[in-house]
Formats: C-alpha cells, structure tokens, sequence
C-alpha cells in the first residue's frame, strides 16, 4: 500500500505515527505488507522513515526516493535491512546497472510495458540475478500486461511475486477480466497465478468489448499533485 502522501524536506518522526499505525492495522490481520513510498519522500524524512519502520518487519519499501538518485538510495539501503524496490521508472539494462553495482536494490520491478517487452526484461532479469536480486515486475495495467508477466516468470528463476490490478482502486468502468473473454486464464488460485498455456501471451482477448470501449476512449495523464505550500510534489 501507499506508506505515505507528501511529506516536506524535514520534519520529525510524529509524522510517521499514521504510517506506523496503518501497518500495524493490516498486520493484525494476518497480512504482510509492502510500502510504496513513490519517491514522494525527500532524502532527510527518507532515511528517518526508513528506520521507523524497520522494527514492522515489511516485505520492501519502493522508491522511497526517486530512482534519479542512486546514491541516496544506496544509502538507504545500507542503513537498513528492509529490502529495497524500485524500478518502474527505468528503462534499460544501463538504467538498472548503477543500482546494482552500488548495493542500492534488493527486489527490481521493470515494467515490461515500458522497458523493451519481453526479452529486454528477460536480460535486465538475468543481469539482477547475478547480482542475487529478485524481480517483481511492475503491472498495475490490463490483461495483456499481466500475461506478458507470466510468460516473463515461466523463465526467470529470481521472479519473486507479481503485481496485478485486480480490483484496485482506480478501476473504474472497467476492471482486470473486462476485456478477456477466458477470465480463468488470469484468476489467482490460492495466492498464486498460473502460466496462460495458450497461443501468443496465452490468453483470449474479446475484441467485441474493446471495440465498444474504443468509442469512448480516454486519454490517462498524471493527476498533478502539490505540497502543502503550493508547490508541486510527485504523483
């Protein structure tokens, strides 16, 4: 989940009480938890953060700075025994490279949407494993996503959990299943998803449902978020 909205330069640590609390909440009930700090969190609370929630036991903190700066987040991570995510805003096997050769990840999340598809995530896959770095590649999009995901994880020894949107919070209209027309191809069985065995990424696109959506189409861009002061902040 979100660790947190925006947070100024500096602060003290009364600021993370809620954080703190959200946490203990979701483990009461017996889950574990992932915080995605989206970079929103400047180096200075960055670290203070990090190290309040260290005590929680969570499976990984994302981005808890933007991934412009390797060596803060190097620091980060050797401050800490929390893994440390982050990914989605890279592109290449070279954008990775730093990240790796620094210490600064323990769990890399390429989108293969955005990162050279398939076989260009195959090898920055490849590259974070000879590093002992696992791979969670980042899918919060449609079908055709996820089953390139799969496919990705049918070969990739160090793929450790997988991401989906299932029922999360900004589909609206329209959902994970609406478009597939084998909505099993895609349902997680006990925690987990199977390898799609058909043609292509294994899975059955509706080409009816697309078509009417098609007629009402939108154009998605960031929602511009501000600081307390006016200023922008990172969505």
């Amino acid at each position: 989940m979100n660790a947190t909205p925006e947070l100024g330069w500096i602060g003290t640590p009364r600021l993370f009480d809620e954080v703190v609390q959200r946490v203990q909440a979701a483990q009461a009930q017996g889950m574990d938890v992932g915080l995605d700090f989206h970079g929103r969190v400047h180096r200075p609370l960055a670290k203070q953060l990090a190290k309040a929630l260290e005590p929680l036991g969570l499976l990984f903190i994302e981005e808890p700075l933007l991934s412009e700066n390797p060596e803060g987040l190097a620091q980060i991570a050797h401050m800490v025994s929390t893994p440390i995510a982050l990914g989605e805003r890279l592109y290449t096997r070279w954008d990775f490279k730093p990240f790796f050769e620094l210490g600064a990840v323990d769990i890399i999340q390429p989108d293969l949407s955005h990162a050279g598809g398939l076989l260009e995530c195959r090898k920055i896959a490849a590259m974070a494993e000879a590093y002992d770095v696992a791979v969670a590649p980042h899918c919060p999009l449609g079908p055709l996503a996820l089953a390139a995901c799969l496919q990705l994880a049918a070969c990739t020894p160090n793929v450790a959990i997988q991401e989906m949107s299932l029922g999360i919070h900004y589909n609206v209209g329209a959902d994970l299943f609406t478009y597939c027309s084998d909505k099993e191809q895609l349902s997680p069985k006990d925690g987990f998803l199977g390898i799609p065995m058909g043609p292509g990424l294994g899975i059955t696109v509706d080409e009816a449902v697309v078509r009417e959506a098609h007629k009402d189409r939108h154009r998605w861009r960031n929602p511009i978020w501000r600081q307390s002061d006016g200023s922008f902040a990172e969505w």
